[in-house]
Parts: C-alpha cells; structure tokens; sequence
C-alpha cells in the first residue's frame, strides 16, 4: 500500500513538472512568437531617394502638379487608387438580405456625426482627393489624387480645415513631395484616429497615443517593442488594402486577422488552440479599450441648440472632455472599458439612407453570426448608443444638412434649425422629407481590433467562466462550463465524476483485500511447511 502512494505523488509530481517545462517553453522558447519578431524587428530600406528625383526638383504651385509628377513614374498607380474605397467611398457588394448593393459613406449614415452627405466640404478632409466641395465631384479625374496624405514622411502634411481636402495653405509641397515612402502611423492615424470629430471619438481602440506607446497600451504599435506600423498588418495590393471597416463594409473578404501572422496555433497548450474555433484572439487579448484617452459612447443630437446670448457654447467634464456642445449636443465618455462581445462571422449589414425604420433602438449596422453558425466568433466590441433625428411620416433617419461656411446656408451648426436643415440635406440626397421630425434611438456596434494588451494582462479563464458578472455573461444560444446550470448535465456529470471517484476507491479496497488475502495464504503455506518440518 505504501508502494502505491509512494508511486501516485511521483506520478503527479511528474505531471506538474511536465506541465511547468511547457509553460517554460511557451513563455521562452515560442519559435513562432520569435520568428515574427525577427521579421519585424527590421524596417525596410527605402530604394529610392525622391528628393533626388528631377520630376521633384521644382516649386509646385498646386497639389494636383505633385500628382501629375507622381503619375508621371507611377504612370498606373493612379488607377488603383481610384478603383479603392477609400477614393470612391463605397463598394459595390453582395449584403445578406438586400442582395447586390452599393455601401459606404455616400449612402451609410452613422450615429456619430450622421453623414457626409451635403456636408463634403468638411468631410472631405479625410478624402484622398482634392476639391470634394459638393456631389458634383469627378471621381475620374486622376489629377485630383492625393498621392501625399497616404505617402508624406516628413509629418508636414496636413489637410486644411473645411478646404474640400486640399493641404494647408502652409504645407510646402516641394519638401512634402521629395519626402515621400511607405506609410507611417501618422498617415492613417491623421484621419482614423481623429474621425467623428475629435481624437479616439469613434473607435476605441485607435488614438493619437499609438503613434508613440508602451507595450501596456498596445503590444503591436508599442515603442519599446515592436514599433509596428498600421501597414505591417494592413497591406496592401494594388492600393486595396487589407483589413475592411466594419462601419461601411459588408462582406468578408479581405479581412486582416490575427491569425494571418501568429496562425491558429499560437499556443503550446492545445486547449487554448481549440478555443480560437469559436472565440477571436481579440477576446482574450484586448481586456480593456480606450486605455490612455477616453472614448464616446452615448451622442445625444436631440439636446443640441441651446444658446447663450444667441451664440453657441460648450461645456467640458472635469478631464477636460466635453461634455456639451451646442451643434452637436450631449457627450458621455468611458476610459478602460471593458468591451462587449458578440457572435460575429465577418459579414454585416448597414443603416442605408431611406431605410425604413422598423426596430427601436435603429441598428445603425447589425453584425450577423451566431453560436450555430461555422464562421462565427465570439469577438469584442464597443456599443455606441445615442439619438438623431428622423422623419416621423416616412419613418426614415434624416441627413440633415449640417455644415457651411456662413449663416443662412440652411446648415444646422451655423442656423441651429433642424427644419431647414433636413429639408437641405433630405433634398440633396434626393429622398422626401414630410417636415415632421423628431429623435429615435439608435446603436453602433465597432468591433475592437487594437490595443492588444501584453499576455501576462490576458483575460482570465475565471473572467468568462463564473456564474456570476462575467464579461460574456449578456451573449447567449450557447452552453458555457461555469456559467451556466443545466440540470441534466450538471447531474450527469456529478454522476459520472462520483462513479469514477467510486470506482477507484473500490478498485483501491479491493487491491487492498486481494493483498492481505495474499499474504495471509502465504503465511498459512509457510506454517504447513514448518509443522512439517517439525514432524
């Protein structure tokens, strides 16, 4: 018997040891972890030298005279880019329910800053084209290209406020030209850490502290890591980059994801390589968003308008967010928030201008999947609720004519009348407007894709699997161990565990009667034999 226990506590001090020396390897000694270090450890070269270049060795007068002298190397590029979202501002795709449908901004309304419909001389400061001041621009014309937005290195170049996408007046086109190379941070930064108005307002997870972070902000992006740009995940071929916006995009194709680099095997435990089947890298690894400045979640457009002395006004929280602004209403902002989650399978679909209201709140875009479904995942995400402004008669969402350089142009942020102002933009979009108007709540759904946090920051195991206030206690249509009781499973496996625990105590009785019997036989020969002997 003692043999027995002696030989069970070697049997699971060898098991922890076996199990420690994995956990070793998979903290030290992660060749796939390294490999990829390696690889991005090194930033490429340029192989060119612009400011070198005769084309360039001139005083441009105009940003349509540095295209042309882009063009005249780059003699297609030009065509690509006019072939990609980010120029045309839409995609012609297949959207579960509607079938071929066209989506993107000129069409999509969001419940941030609602559309850029009649209001392009603003918007368009995030176009990559120059002259956007109306619906009448020419997306065919190449020279309005804007090559330098996507490609400037010398971090001069910027986009003028309300100039229809055309530089600063201050920018030197000459230096910014002879500057030129691959995309940095800052480039893709300038417009998707800034959109909705102000810095990390939409996203979340996407701000102004990744262009220079640690790793706790984001392991990726972190300056004393691997210092990533957004390119190094979100390539591109052709100008059509990887990696679609789940605001405007529809379909699933040509979706950046995690496992492109670390694969579906990242782990040395297998158990947690079975779980990416049904739960996004994502999940575990961004624990928290809006780490370092906070974000939007609730816009509310019904209390914009108030004045004071007939002028508008703000007002800011106590970390100096604004709480208020008379042309856009109320703000309530969130730091280290903990996402949402939800079943997501890639696919989406998207709040069209005219659609008729027919759910309360509106789902500005509504993220297909489920547990049922091969192609879903349980992935993160920031929820943004609000109100905007709807007609009441046609029961569609208004694109109201927003903004304009002066008074009496029907804009909202110069005339604060939302009448005239939905009037102007429901006319410009060409769809009716009844005159009755009035606020309806409505929810976005942002899927969290950056700030991934350090493993040793990693949700835990009990974070998900608890009876009680776990992150995915709200998702549904699935058996969770540790979350959830079904009595017939539950029972069973108490059942099952206790016949187990059962039978290795019977089999350990029984071993033990076996023995002694043994023993006692042996004595009893032993005995006979002696008595004989005596004999």
């Amino acid at each position: 018997m003692n043999r027995t226990i002696i030989g069970i506590i070697l049997f699971v001090v060898a098991v922890l040891a076996f199990i420690r020396w994995f956990s070793i390897e998979d903290e030290y000694y992660n060749l796939k972890l390294e490999k990829l270090k390696q690889e991005y450890s090194v930033t490429p070269v340029p192989s060119v030298d612009h400011s070198k270049l005769p084309a360039l060795q001139k005083v441009f007068a105009t940003p349509q005279e540095v295209t042309e002298a882009c063009n005249s190397c780059h003699t297609e590029r030009h065509k690509e880019v006019m072939n990609s979202a980010h120029w045309n501002w839409e995609r012609v795709t297949y959207v579960e329910g509607r079938g071929v449908a066209s989506a993107g901004k000129k069409n999509v309304l969001n419940n941030f800053c609602l559309g850029a419909q009649s209001n392009e001389l603003a918007c368009a400061a995030c176009h990559i084209g120059f002259g956007m001041s109306d619906d009448h621009f020419d997306f065919n014309n190449a020279r309005n290209v804007d090559c330098m937005v996507c490609h400037d290195n010398s971090e001069e170049y910027l986009k003028g406020a309300s100039m229809a996408g055309y530089p600063d007046r201050n920018v030197n086109l000459t230096k910014v030209a002879q500057s030129v190379g691959h995309p940095n941070r800052i480039n893709c930064g300038s417009c998707h850490f800034y959109s909705g108005g102000g810095n990390n307002v939409k996203h979340g997870d996407l701000e102004m502290a990744q262009l220079s972070c640690d790793r706790n902000l984001d392991v990726h992006m972190a300056s004393n890591g691997m210092n990533m740009s957004c390119v190094a995940c979100h390539t591109a071929e052709n100008h059509q980059i990887k990696g679609k916006l789940y605001s405007v995009s529809s379909v699933n194709y040509n979706r950046a994801t995690c496992e492109d680099c670390h694969t579906t095997t990242p782990h040395f435990d297998d158990l947690l390589n079975r779980h990416n089947a049904k739960v996004a890298c994502q999940t575990c690894h961004i624990p928290v968003y809006a780490k370092e400045n906070p974000t939007k979640m609730t816009w509310k457009w019904s209390d914009a308008g108030k004045l004071r002395d007939g002028e508008p006004y703000r007002e800011f929280n106590g970390d100096s967010t604004v709480e208020y602004l008379s042309i856009k209403g109320t703000f309530h902002w969130a730091k280290n928030v903990q996402p949402d989650y939800v079943w997501f399978n890639g696919t989406a679909d998207h709040y069209l201008l005219g659609d008729t209201i027919r759910e309360v709140p509106v789902k500005m875009n509504t993220l297909f999947g489920s547990h049922g479904d091969k192609n879903s995942k349980i992935v993160p995400v920031k929820i943004h609720t609000g109100d905007q402004i709807y007609d009441k008669v046609y029961k569609t969402l208004i694109q109201p004519k927003l903004f304009a350089m002066e008074k009496g142009d029907s804009a909202y942020w110069k005339d604060f009348d939302w009448a005239t102002a939905s009037e102007a933009g429901m006319r410009r979009v060409g769809l009716p407007f009844s005159g009755e108007y009035d606020f309806v709540e409505t929810v976005m759904t942002w899927p969290i894709n950056h700030m991934v946090a350090p493993k040793e920051q990693s949700v835990g195991c009990a974070e998900c699997h608890t009876r009680h206030d776990g992150r995915l206690e709200k998702l549904d249509g699935f058996y969770l161990p540790g979350r959830d009781y079904n009595r017939t499973l539950d029972a069973s496996g108490s059942f099952l565990f206790f016949a187990a625990l059962a039978g290795v105590i019977l089999h350990a009785i029984l071993r033990y009667r076996a023995d002694r019997k043994r023993k006692r036989e042996l004595l009893g020969i032993g005995s006979e034999s002696v008595k004989r002997e005596e004999l």
